[in-house]
């Protein structure tokens, strides 16, 4: 009989944000898959799973996800790009170079090996397994090894809900519309910005400035809040964001505007 697999979201930082569901799994697996953006740097997720439970004894696989997208390989059409601990939002069409393709497969193999011995184990991922997570990178080619493997998602608590739970703001009410994206990719922003009562920018750190100059353009600099690390101890919170400094600036950081 072969393993389960709990794909876990650890939440954006705070380790009292963990779900009771995830803290019961992450104790009873014996295998713990952990995604790093660097082979030699360390992994926010696991950090904030050991701020919450003794892990002695469990075996922890560094699965290596470099931060970066280029031509080479092409993705599958089923596959769901995501973006999370490590990896960069990527569009349909984006290619993914043979490097980052051996990376992916190297990690398959490694899970796909302990759960074909009977091992449970869990995937632990930033934020919710289904916003921009890591593992949908991993998922079908799984399920091509094996279509009857048993792969259970914990949802997690979003940096999303988390900036706005921080700023005090509410998402939606009534009929109100919400969209989220990446701040990558701007080119639309306009149009967003005036389709949406509500619009979520995640990983605004490289374009910072020229959001900033969508948003002094239409007039809605005021509707926004910047909120970097939410939920994490360094958290920083603008209510004006045109007071906030390249230091202030982070790859775990999101704008939300309420018009």
């Amino acid at each position: 009989m072969t393993g389960k697999l709990y794909v876990i979201g650890v939440g954006p930082g705070d380790p009292e944000l963990l779900t009771l569901k995830a803290v019961r799994i992450l104790k009873d697996v014996p295998c713990i898959c952990v995604p790093k953006g660097r082979e030699e740097g360390s992994s926010l997720a696991l950090s904030i799973v050991k701020r919450a439970l003794n892990l002695d004894g469990k075996e922890i696989i560094e699965a290596h996800f470099p931060m970066r997208k280029t031509k080479g390989i092409k993705a599958s059409k089923h596959q769901s790009i995501k973006d999370s601990d490590a990896l960069t939002l990527c569009r349909s069409d984006t290619f993914i170079d043979s490097e980052l393709d051996t990376k992916w497969q190297e990690t398959i193999e490694t899970v796909y090996s302990r759960l074909n011995k009977g091992i449970n184990m869990a995937f632990i991922t930033i934020g919710d397994p289904t916003i921009y997570s890591t593992f949908f990178y991993l998922y079908d080619r799984l399920l091509e090894l094996n279509p009857e493997l048993n792969i259970e998602i914990i949802p997690g608590v979003s940096s999303i809900n988390t900036a706005a739970a921080r700023a005090n703001l509410s998402l939606s009410l009534a009929d109100e519309k919400i969209a989220i994206l990446p701040a990558t990719y701007t080119d639309n922003l306009k149009e967003t910005l005036e389709k949406f009562d509500t619009i979520v920018l995640m990983k605004v750190h490289r374009v910072f400035d020229k959001v900033l100059t969508i948003l002094n353009e239409m007039n809605l600099t005021n509707n926004a809040v910047y909120v970097s690390r939410a939920g994490m101890d360094d958290e920083k919170i603008f209510k004006n964001i045109r007071d906030i400094k390249e230091a202030d600036l982070n790859y775990f950081s999101v704008v939300i505007i309420k018009k």
